[in-house]
């Protein structure tokens, strides 16, 4: 999933976008309001992990903004304030959830998580095809019942593919999903990764390449 971590605690922002990628999302990272803005009207994100109190732009401008833009993005909302009067006023310019600090990492992953599964349409959060079985709740990848070690980016990558439920999916689709804001888009960056992942899944091949469209996950 491609996520937008925006916090104006730089030190609390890019650990937070760390221990994310480590996770197989791709996260782009800003510190404050203005600089989300420009962000959410460039990329479509799946989870917009916003502090409400930012510089340059309030984060309840941003969250405003997000929500106007129509997409599919869902927000959780970041806050010192423990008040209820904060927690209903965040909610009521958009926020889709609401955490305080100081958190529990794990709690933050497990809202995000549930925010993007409504952030498309719903699909079970153990995803099998072809004999691949990927548990997104245990970053667990197997195939036939033998376990396959993936790099973050390869679970990334499988995952859009699945998620497609056997459409084409664009290199381009790939990159927006599977990496962040700094991948060059000239980069051979997916067909490595590509060669990676069937590679590791094995024989038979399950993902096909379409000449000139992409790649597609075969059942």
């Amino acid at each position: 999933m491609r996520v937008l971590v925006v916090e104006d605690e730089r030190l609390l922002a890019d650990s937070i976008a760390e221990g994310l990628r480590r996770l197989s999302m791709a996260v782009d990272v800003c510190y404050d309001g203005g600089a989300a803005l420009e962000r959410v009207g460039v990329h479509d994100y799946d989870v917009v992990v916003l502090d409400r109190d930012l510089p340059v732009v309030h984060g309840d401008e941003v969250c405003a903004a997000v929500v106007a833009a129509g997409g599919e993005a869902r927000v959780l909302m970041l806050t010192a304030a423990a008040e209820v009067d904060d927690r209903v006023a965040g909610l009521g310019v958009g926020a889709d959830d609401y955490l305080t600090k100081p958190f529990a990492f794990a709690e933050l992953v497990a809202r995000v998580q549930a925010l993007a599964r409504r952030a498309r349409p719903a699909l079970p959060p153990v995803l099998q095809r072809a004999g691949v079985v990927l548990d997104l709740p245990r970053h667990q990848v197997s195939r036939d019942g033998r376990f396959v070690a993936l790099s973050p980016k390869e679970f990334a990558v499988l995952e859009v593919l699945m998620r497609a439920e056997g459409a084409v999916v664009s290199p381009e689709v790939l990159l927006e999903k599977a990496w962040d804001e700094h991948a060059d888009p000239f980069t051979n960056a997916v067909r490595v990764a590509m060669v990676t992942l069937r590679r590791k899944l094995g024989a038979p091949q399950v993902i096909e390449t379409v000449p000139g469209a992409g790649y597609r996950f075969t059942s």
